[in-house]
């Protein structure tokens, strides 16, 4: 027979577990959602004769201007829900990184074309998250700081990013008219 402090300490241990596998279900729920984005972003298509993929953020660098500033802007979201699920700030440092590599080398025309759809940051990113082992381990408050700063960060880096591209648009204009 077991003592009254057992009986409660196997009750804990069973409302743990669930609630663990429960975490768990929904972590991978968000994952799997994550890895949907990620394929659509930059591998949905393929181009036909290659072995290359083309996604939504591959398409969109094609347009002057503004494809690489709303590719970002897409895959800023990858980060900001990393960021809410407890990555740590070591991946979500890599992450930025990876997404602002294809952001700066995809505002050249044509060879930054060809680069956003190798580089594919965000299913790079999509691994990142799932090789951190701090994000199985969530601590919510910090979380949302982390996840707010930065959204604050990505909305300027995107307006950033745009100013950037105008002004790279305004220099070959002037390069080419003379």
């Amino acid at each position: 027979m077991l003592h009254l402090s057992e009986t409660i300490r196997a009750r804990e241990l069973v409302r743990n577990h669930s609630r663990t596998t429960a975490h768990d279900g929904r972590r991978l729920s968000r994952l799997a959602s994550l890895e949907k984005l990620s394929v659509l972003l930059d591998a949905a298509l393929a181009i036909p004769g290659t072995r290359w993929r083309i996604g939504i953020d591959g398409l969109l660098g094609l347009i002057p201007g503004v494809g690489d500033t709303l590719g970002a802007a897409l895959s800023s979201y990858i980060i900001y829900a990393a960021a809410l699920q407890g990555a740590s700030k070591r991946t979500l440092f890599k992450m930025v990184g990876n997404v602002l590599v294809e952001a700066m080398v995809g505002l050249l025309p044509i060879v930054g074309d060809v680069f956003d759809i190798a580089w594919q940051a965000n299913i790079r990113n999509l691994e990142l998250l799932r090789a951190d082992p701090q994000s199985i381990v969530r601590t919510a408050r910090s979380s949302r700081q982390v996840a707010s700063l930065f959204a604050a960060a990505a909305g300027i880096s995107v307006v950033l990013l745009f100013v950037l591209s105008l002004m790279l648009m305004q220099s070959l204009y002037r390069l080419i008219s003379g």
